[in-house]
């Protein structure tokens, strides 16, 4: 019920079973009569007439007063499809950080695998250092898929994130969690213990991917910063996981993304296992 009393709106609500709908009805009563109480009052300030007399003025006018048309236009192009999900734009940055986060900080166990001379041991059996540096790779490199693996999945499962193409996307989780592997060794073999391994990785895991776009979204950066960016392995494998959701695209569209991670990958795991060769080898 509503009750007007010397420009004052009083508003009675009662819970019943249908209380949205009376909700509704009181809400569109109460901005009616604002409307005109807002127009009595300015009546009454202009021209000092009493507030029941400028009312009425008002309530009299009001049916024969045009409404306001309100258009809306949308300015240059969007940055995201309208379409994408709330989680969709920041899991794949997710993924991307953890999986390369989760790898240098694994870097740590390859420390202490040499500290521990078990490197030593192994290659006084039969065993190759070039079994024994696969071995080291393919370890670094399950614990990362690991990592990827869990993430895809429990967005997947909890928050139906849409991941894309899925022979797209395992080929990027694939090539990546390389990349990963790569990273790991090679820091693995840049240090000594493996306290310098564990922070210097968090640093590093978290700055590069940073600069590769997994804090803020790389369309936010300028065009000078997106060349740079693209300096990283994450900015590449965010363009993949772009194109497979936001544009639909399938494995054949990100072609050149998974070339170049492919190298990053050679790159770093021909480093990494030249150097941990030399590193378990040398006397």
């Amino acid at each position: 019920e509503t009750l007007r009393s010397g420009g004052e709106v009083a508003v009675g609500f009662f819970a019943r079973p249908d209380a949205a709908v009376y909700q509704t009805i009181v809400q569109s009563e109460v901005a009616d009569q604002g409307a005109l109480i807002r127009a009595a009052r300015f009546s009454v300030g202009e021209s000092g007439a009493t507030f029941d007399e400028a009312f009425a003025v008002a309530e009299s006018v009001e049916p024969s007063v045009a409404g306001v048309d309100v258009e809306q236009i949308a300015v240059g192009e969007a940055l995201f499809p309208p379409d994408l999900g709330q989680f969709e734009l920041g899991a794949a940055s997710q993924l991307v950080l953890f999986m390369f986060l989760t790898g240098l900080t694994g870097s740590a166990a390859l420390i202490e695998t040499k500290r521990l001379g078990v490197a030593s041991r192994m290659l006084s059996t039969p065993t190759s250092a070039g079994t024994i540096i696969s071995g080291e790779g393919l370890g670094r490199y399950a614990v990362v898929m690991v990592q990827g693996l869990y993430i895809v999945f429990a967005t997947l499962l909890l928050f139906q994130v849409n991941w894309g193409d899925p022979l797209g996307a395992s080929a990027v989780m694939i090539v990546f969690g390389a990349v990963c592997a790569g990273a790991a060794m090679l820091v693995g073999t840049l240090f000594k213990n493996d306290q310098q391994a564990g922070g210097v990785g968090v640093i590093l895991g978290i700055g590069v991917a940073a600069l590769g776009g997994c804090m803020v979204p790389i369309e936010f950066f300028s065009d000078t910063m997106q060349r740079i960016a693209h300096l990283t392995p994450h900015a590449w494998a965010l363009d993949a996981f772009n194109i497979l959701v936001r544009e639909d695209g399938t494995i054949a569209d990100i072609t050149t993304e998974l070339a170049v991670l492919t190298g990053f990958a050679v790159v770093l795991i021909a480093i990494s296992g030249f150097r941990l060769r030399r590193s378990i080898t040398s006397v």
